[in-house]
């Protein structure tokens, strides 16, 4: 008996928290919506199997070697830390002392939970050797750019201002959050509340890079809201548009207005990137 509620308790099914149990239920939605709905699989495909494998219990592969020592808690260990940051020996008061500390007493500690043993997740790695240094989001946005035709953009410069509207939804974001915090109902800073907002630009490379150097404890929510909601913009956008226009204006066929020649799409990024 006692042999089988050992084997019990090490199955991580045995250490499933609520938390743990929704996002593997979201992660699986997302899966579901790449594979069988074709849902920009590029995107959802690996954003779902990134959050399987970051909620697997008692892995612990998107932790840091200093959150795998807090997750542990072993009182010696946290009296340790708590010494170094001057707090109550307790989770709760250590990770607000770690948000308030400087970026360089954050890496000692990093480095003093490395020395007691703990060891960092494979997706921690890749979390600071990618996007805490800025590389993935830049690589992103290089792969998009060579994606991208800027062709329509040239024949019909008016079209920027299409563009241009998606400040409109930074903004409403930005405020929409803000005004969240001010009624008491969700707690936002103001750079996470600006970091939430480029959601509102449906610009993902950007909401990852800012979530990154403003808000990095909300980088994980933020990637999979603006991608998630990008991917799903098939479902979104017929109702609107039904709603906003009539038949027959959504029958009139868009043509290009001239012929864009190869040497006007090289000059456009390459005199964008001068100025």
């Amino acid at each position: 008996m006692e042999s089988l509620n050992a084997l019990l308790q090490g199955m991580g099914l045995m250490h499933l928290g609520a938390g743990q149990a929704i996002m593997l239920l979201v992660s699986l939605l997302l899966l579901w919506l790449a594979i069988a709905k074709k849902f920009e699989p590029l995107l959802l495909l690996p954003i779902g199997f990134g959050g399987l494998l970051s909620n697997i219990p008692e892995a612990g592969m998107a932790l840091t070697a200093l959150e795998s020592l807090l997750a542990h808690h072993d009182a010696g260990q946290l009296a340790v830390i708590a010494a170094k940051l001057n707090c109550a020996p307790d989770v709760h008061a250590i990770k607000e002392a770690l948000a308030l500390a400087l970026p360089s007493v954050q890496g000692q500690m990093e480095n003093l939970a490395v020395d007691m043993g703990y060891t960092p997740g494979v997706l921690a790695l890749f979390y600071k050797v990618a996007i805490g240094s800025g590389v993935a989001p830049l690589v992103i946005f290089m792969g998009v750019g060579a994606m991208t035709d800027f062709g329509p953009l040239l024949a019909n410069p008016r079209t920027l201002l299409l563009g241009a509207a998606a400040q409109f939804g930074i903004f409403a974001t930005v405020l929409g959050a803000l005004t969240l915090n001010y009624f008491g109902l969700i707690a936002f800073t103001l750079p996470q509340a600006a970091a939430i907002g480029i959601i509102g630009g449906a610009d993902g490379p950007t909401a990852i890079y800012l979530s990154g150097k403003l808000a990095p404890e909300l980088l994980g929510a933020i990637a999979v809201a603006a991608y998630s909601y990008m991917a799903l913009v098939p479902l979104i956008q017929p109702p609107i548009m039904k709603a906003l226009t009539s038949e027959t204006e959504r029958k009139i066929r868009m043509v290009q207005l001239r012929t864009v020649s190869k040497r006007e799409k090289i000059l456009f990024p390459v005199v964008l990137l001068m100025l």
